[in-house]
């Protein structure tokens, strides 16, 4: 069946609004960049951003892209908010893991995440 996860694409409607939230706000490097489409390495896997046909923003569902903090959770969530970026929730504790959920600049839903301690 699958293998890996090849690209993750993400609907936006502005461009260059999407494109430096997820550069200056999350830090990941742009590979390619054009009017519709860009590419981001997030580790290894490809996020991609798509332009969309309308200018309407996603308000809820779909997938959610976790990502991995640099430092802890907490500093993850101070620096998202310094960053001005959109947080959703507090810190949320699972037998899985510690998560925060926020959304980017088109309303998609992102979040952090971190596993359990050993």
């Amino acid at each position: 069946m699958a293998k890996h996860v090849a690209a993750v694409w993400v609907p936006v409607t502005d461009m260059k609004r999407a494109t430096a939230f997820y550069r200056d706000v999350l830090g990941l490097a742009v590979t390619m960049e054009s009017d519709d489409w860009t590419e981001l390495d997030a580790g290894g896997l490809t996020i991609g951003l798509n332009g969309r046909e309308t200018a309407e923003t996603a308000d809820h569902g779909g997938a959610v892209i976790s990502f991995r903090p640099e430092t802890s959770i907490e500093e993850a969530l101070d620096d998202l908010t310094q960053r001005g970026g959109h947080v959703q929730g507090d810190i949320s504790e699972h037998s899985w893991g510690r998560i925060f959920p926020f959304r980017d600049t088109e309303g998609n839903d992102l979040q952090f995440y971190t596993p359990p301690a050993s």
